[in-house]
Formats: structure tokens, C-alpha cells, sequence
């Protein structure tokens, strides 16, 4: 065996990379399909197929073949699948099918990953036969190498979550994890060869220069964050020049640089009437925003109320820097922006009350079940003012089970919830958006104007208690918050 013949390192630096892929994979596909609970299990259901297959056949070969030779040659070809991804992205895979959503989450993910994961999965195997003395340390063999891959896989997981993504990107990732792969195969194909070996590596570059030139390691995204593949563009909206922030495959917010007030969503302009409506009881009027995003309505209430208090929780820094650089918030603003997770900063104990808290943290049908609980009501609640309002907009569709669930929610925390559709016919739609509002003190809709969407498009109370008796009783809570299943038709379209 050669001097750099040292089993556990071997499978620790191989474990690693199918780690890595199998991180990269959930944020290379989010562009396309969304990062969800669907995600996320489909990627760790193709990986972990692609590992037991690739063990399986790992151990068939390692049998009949075991060399050096077949370890670097199921390198080689472990790289070369792993550019195979880069290629296939470029190639824009999702685009190809129209199939239910779920499908073709499946179908992305095991065209992407799946070989990757078979032929990494063989080095195991192959390994544990190579380093295999006799029968008597049987046992201390295959737990050092299991342990070193298990070792491996912690690392690459722990590397890359934390810092390899955020560091370079997706795309570069997966290239690096391709040239680590081609470099290990020609050590053990070209063993005993020195000089071949280090010939090895003109070819090796070449290959990197031509994937880059190729455009296969540049992303779409104009920054890409542990949370986002965060992009703007340009487009006219009424004739006027907006800022679109697209958050993965979700267009967030329209943003006029030029006029703050300028409002795109409709959701957007119900917020805006609720605002009027608590400035007016409310001078110093104290707001609170679960969720930045493009910071299109913080903008809005900082021009349209200069003595606003605005605070804003936005759990990535990305996605703020971006609204500083390219959507129109200065540096000088009033508005305050804390980067955490909404739930960590309202567990604290209250330091002032807010007049209105907005919810805005629910990307697509990715939901943070924890914003969506009983106990969460409770931290909102805590820091409202007696009157204050929080108001919250959600996506659902004509089967409503998360939008029955979170309403029957908030009715354990606030005497009052108003159900605000974005389209009247609702119920004949696969997907719509709803504003939330919920309160302890009855709103006084005289005073709101005639037209006011809040008022012409709010569900009576019969109609909320009749959407209420549909389904199952469901309370989310902290211990069975079931939020992507419930979203599952607005996923597959369904109406009925």
C-alpha cells in the first residue's frame, strides 16, 4: 500500500462529500421548487436511496475486485457525476416536466443527486475490504472505518451549513467537491506513480477552466445566502419603474425607489388601512415587523409616518444588506432592523408595546410552523398594546386547512379575527393570500372609508364561524404544528 493508503481518512474525506451534496442539493433546487418539509424529505429520501444502492454494489464489487484501482476509478467517476450536476442545473432540469409539484421535486432531486450518491456510496465497501487484515479484527475494522465516515459526514455537514455556502455559493461547492473527487481517483488509479499523478492535475484544470467558462459553477442568484437565493430585476408596474426582490422561486415584494408610498400588493394596501386606522388613535404610532423581505412596507411607513417607531426582525442579513444596496433603504433610516429568528427576539421579556405587529415571514409554502402556534400568539400578545393589532397575511386555497387551523389558533389568544381574502371567490381558486387581523378590542369599521378593501372584503361572522365548523378541530401548537401537510393542496392545485 502506498504511503497516503489510510483508510479512515479516506472514507472521512468521501462521507464528507455526500454530505455536502446532499446540504447543496436543498438550496440548488429552491430556485426552481421552494424549500419546504417536501423539499427537504425528498432530498434525504433520494441521498439515503442513493447510499444503501451504492453500498450494496459497493460490496458486490469490492468481492470480486478490490483494489486501488477500483477506489480511484469509483472516484473518478464520483467527480465527474458531481460536475453531471452542475450541468444538468445549467441545463434547467425543473423546467423540462410539468408535473405535480411533489413529482417533480422528486424527479429534479434523484436526476441531480442520485448517481452522485450511488457511486460515493461503493467507497465504503470498497474500502472496508481493502483494509480488511483477518477475520480476528473483523470487528475494530469496520467500526474504525464506520466511525470515520460517520465522522466525515458531521463535518461536511457541519462545513457546509455553516460556512461553505454562504462562503462561496452552491455552485462552487459542488465543483470543489467534484475536483476533491478527480484528484482522490487519479492518486489511487495512478498509485506508485508519482509524476502521473502530479500530470494528473494539468488535465484537472483544464476541466475546471472549461466548467467555468461554461457558466456551469455562476449562479442566477445575485447573492446567495444560508437562507435565500436572493435576486432583483427591473420591471414597470402602472407605467411606474419597480424593484422586484425574488426570494428562491418567490417574487416577495415590488419596491419604487422613487415613491415609498407606492404600494403593488393588494395585501399590501389592506395593510396600509389598518395602519391608518391605529395612526389615528395612536400619534406616535409604534410598529413591529416579523419578517423584512425587500422592506417595501417598513419604507412605506417611514415616509408616510415620520414619527413612526419601525422595528423590524429579518432572520437574514442577506436579504437586508440587498435592501440597502438595491431596494432603496438607506443606512440613515428610522427604520431598525435586528437579524434573528422573530420567536428568539419576542421570548425576551418585553421592552415596549407596538400599536401593530406586522407577519410577514411566511415565504411561499415554506411556513416556520413556530410563527404559526398557540405559544407564538402569546409572545405576540405580549408585547401588543391593549388596542394593538397584529396582523398577519397567509397563502392557502380553497380546501383552507391551514387558514381554518390558524384561525381557530388565534381565537385562543385575541377576542377578535378578521379574515381578509385577496379575491372574493376564493373557494374556486387553488391558492390565494389572506390578511389576518386579530386583536383584543373590536375594530370600529365605520370609521374605515366605504371602499376600504379591509371593509368590502372581510368575511362576515357567520362566514368565519361556518369556515370554522369544516374539518378538524385543529389548534397548532408548539407539539403538532402539521403546516406543510395542510398546505399539500394548494401544492398539488386542488380546489376540491
Amino acid at each position: 500500500r502506498p504511503w497516503y493508503w489510510r483508510p479512515g481518512l479516506v472514507v472521512f474525506v468521501s462521507s464528507a462529500c455526500i454530505m455536502i451534496l446532499e446540504l447543496v442539493a436543498g438550496r440548488i433546487i429552491a430556485p426552481q421548487v421552494g424549500v419546504s418539509l417536501y423539499t427537504w424529505t425528498s432530498v434525504i429520501g433520494v441521498i439515503l436511496a442513493g447510499m444503501s444502492l451504492g453500498n450494496y454494489l459497493g460490496g458486490r464489487l469490492a468481492d470480486r475486485f478490490a483494489s486501488l484501482r477500483l477506489l480511484g476509478t469509483m472516484f473518478a467517476l464520483g467527480g465527474v457525476a458531481s460536475l453531471g450536476v452542475l450541468g444538468l442545473d445549467k441545463v434547467g432540469v425543473a423546467n423540462l416536466v410539468e408535473w405535480p409539484i411533489i413529482a417533480e421535486i422528486l424527479l429534479l432531486i434523484a436526476v441531480l443527486f442520485f448517481i452522485p450518491a450511488t457511486i460515493l456510496g461503493t467507497i465504503s465497501p470498497i474500502v472496508t475490504k481493502l483494509a480488511m487484515r483477518d477475520m480476528a479484527s473483523a470487528g475494530s475494522t469496520v467500526g474504525r472505518v464506520s466511525a470515520s465516515a460517520t465522522l466525515g459526514s458531521i463535518i461536511g455537514t457541519f462545513a457546509t451549513g455553516f460556512w461553505l455556502i454562504s462562503w462561496f455559493g452552491t455552485h462552487a461547492v459542488v465543483w470543489g467537491v467534484a475536483v476533491v473527487l478527480l484528484l482522490l481517483g487519479a492518486l489511487f488509479l495512478l498509485a506508485g506513480r508519482g509524476l502521473a499523478v502530479l500530470g494528473s492535475i494539468a488535465p484537472i484544470a483544464i476541466l475546471s477552466v472549461s466548467v467555468f467558462q461554461a457558466g456551469w459553477v455562476h449562479n442566477d442568484c445575485l447573492r446567495e445566502t444560508n437562507y435565500f437565493c436572493i435576486k432583483v430585476r427591473e420591471e414597470d408596474r402602472d407605467g411606474k419603474p419597480v424593484r422586484v426582490l425574488i426570494l428562491d422561486r418567490l417574487v416577495h415584494s415590488y419596491t419604487s425607489l422613487e415613491s415609498p408610498t407606492d404600494l403593488v400588493y393588494h395585501y399590501e394596501r389592506t395593510y396600509a388601512e389598518i395602519t391608518a386606522y391605529q395612526a389615528e388613535r395612536n400619534p406616535t404610532l409604534r410598529t413591529f415587523f416579523i419578517g423584512g423581505g425587500g422592506y417595501t412596507f417598513p419604507r412605506y411607513i417611514e415616509a408616510a409616518y415620520p414619527n413612526a417607531v419601525i422595528d423590524v426582525v429579518e432572520i437574514d442579513p442577506g436579504v437586508t444588506d440587498v435592501a440597502r444596496e438595491h431596494l432603496g433603504l438607506s443606512r440613515d433610516s428610522r427604520i431598525a432592523s435586528y437579524n434573528e429568528d422573530a420567536r428568539a427576539h419576542l421570548s425576551q421579556q418585553p421592552t415596549q408595546t407596538y400599536d401593530i405587529i406586522f407577519g410577514d415571514a411566511f415565504n411561499d409554502f415554506s411556513v416556520p410552523y413556530h410563527l404559526t402556534t398557540r405559544e407564538f400568539n402569546e409572545l405576540v400578545r405580549s408585547w401588543l398594546a391593549d388596542d394593538g393589532v397584529y396582523v398577519v397575511n397567509i397563502i392557502d386555497g380553497a380546501l383552507a386547512r391551514f387558514l381554518r387551523a390558524y384561525v381557530r389558533t388565534l381565537k385562543l389568544t385575541f377576542d377578535h379575527v378578521y379574515v381578509v381574502p385577496n379575491v372574493s371567490d376564493w373557494r374556486s381558486v387553488s391558492r390565494d393570500t389572506f390578511v389576518i387581523v386579530a386583536a383584543n378590542r373590536a375594530l370600529d369599521l365605520s370609521t374605515f372609508a366605504r371602499d376600504s378593501r379591509f371593509v368590502t372584503g372581510v368575511m362576515a361572522d357567520e362566514d368565519v364561524a361556518t369556515l370554522l365548523a369544516e374539518g378538524d378541530p385543529i389548534v397548532l401548537t408548539d407539539r403538532f404544528a402539521p403546516v406543510e401537510q395542510m398546505l399539500a393542496p394548494v401544492f398539488l392545485n386542488k380546489t376540491e
